[in-house]
Formats: structure tokens, C-alpha cells, sequence
């Protein structure tokens, strides 16, 4: 009855511990790409906002993979790609355009916060 408890307080401690790494790192490189490589208004909306997806989707992404890590590896991780994928192509084809953001810096950048996100996720996913 006792692992019944655990399991999720580490599930959560997981969660928030990826959360919290994420956020660190996607702010962080969006600070170098806005203040480096696109400095310009426009471009730095696209960054800002390229985050904020990347944020949500990998947290969303990260918590499916914990939840089936056990059992289901491989469906885990081939979710998640699909749902990269999948919100990399909307941004691509009519989120930045929607938005009236530059599709390079948004989609570039969208890229690099996955990567850095997903980096760090095999370690939090261990944790648990």
C-alpha cells in the first residue's frame, strides 16, 4: 500500500524536477538567441513564443513518457517524437505564420529548445 504512495510523490518529484531543468534551459537559450543571433523585435517574439510551446509540449511529452517507461518504452518515446513532430510541422506550416512571427528564428528555435529539453530528460526519467 505503501509503493502505491510513493510511486506518484516521485512521479511528481520527476515532473517538477524536469520542469523546473527545462524552464532553466529553454530560458536560457533563448536569452543567447534573442540577445545574440536575433536581437530584433520581431524575431525575438518568435523566440519567446517558440519557447513557450516548447515548454508546454516537452512537459506534456515528458510526463506520457513517465507514465508508460516501465511497460511501454518504445511507445513512450515514439509518442513523444510523433508529438514533436507534429507541433514542429503546425508551427512550420501555420502557428508562426498565424501569429505574423519570422519562420526562421521560430522554427529554429523550436528546435534547439527540444533538443536541450529532451537532453536532460533521460535523467529525470531514471530518477523515478
Amino acid at each position: 500500500m505503501t509503493t502505491d504512495r510513493v510511486a506518484p510523490n516521485r512521479m511528481l518529484r520527476a515532473l517538477l524536477g524536469f520542469t523546473a531543468a527545462q524552464l532553466t534551459l529553454v530560458v536560457s537559450a533563448a536569452f543567447l538567441m534573442q540577445r545574440f543571433v536575433w536581437p530584433d523585435p520581431a524575431s525575438a517574439e518568435a523566440v519567446r513564443a517558440s519557447a513557450w510551446l516548447a515548454v508546454i509540449v516537452q512537459t506534456f511529452t515528458f510526463a506520457i513518457a513517465m507514465l508508460v517507461a516501465r511497460t511501454q518504452v518504445m511507445a513512450g518515446w515514439g509518442l513523444g517524437v510523433l508529438l514533436r513532430g507534429a507541433t514542429l510541422a503546425f508551427w512550420a506550416f501555420l502557428g508562426a505564420e498565424a501569429l505574423g512571427l519570422p519562420s526562421t528564428p521560430a522554427l529554429i528555435s523550436l528546435v534547439v529548445f527540444y533538443f536541450v529539453s529532451t537532453v536532460i530528460e533521460p535523467i529525470f526519467l531514471n530518477a523515478h
